[in-house]
């Protein structure tokens, strides 16, 4: 059984920094795209960054030069470095990791993080 445990949230006044992780644990084959996605209340999730396994980034408009993506593929990790953080920021943080196991290659969740940006 493959999960994903997320850690690094919390409260924070805006302008400051946070760091996500998100590691992934069980019988892995392979890990292949890893990336965070944020949920705030009333809206739908959002995909915010993306990572390939060879260390290609994407990122969504809204993040792009204050999030940066990155992971440690001898632990199966995945981070997000948030700085200039904004109130707008506040939301669920969920990591999502595309996982190769022994039934097949499929996508999983951690179980989200919350992160508040207070004015």
């Amino acid at each position: 059984q493959v999960q994903l445990v997320e850690s690094g949230g919390g409260l924070v006044q805006a302008g400051r920094s946070l760091r996500l992780s998100c590691a992934a644990s069980g019988t892995i084959f392979s890990t292949n795209a890893m990336g965070w996605y944020r949920q705030a209340p009333g809206k739908q999730r959002e995909s915010i960054a993306v990572i390939t396994s060879g260390g290609s980034t994407n990122y969504a408009d809204s993040v792009k030069g204050r999030f940066t993506i990155s992971r440690d593929n001898a632990k199966n990790t995945v981070y997000l470095q948030m700085n200039s953080l904004k109130p707008e920021d506040t939301a669920v943080y969920y990591c999502n990791a595309d996982i190769r196991t022994v039934t097949g290659q499929r996508s999983f969740w951690g179980q989200g993080t919350q992160v508040t940006v207070s004015s």
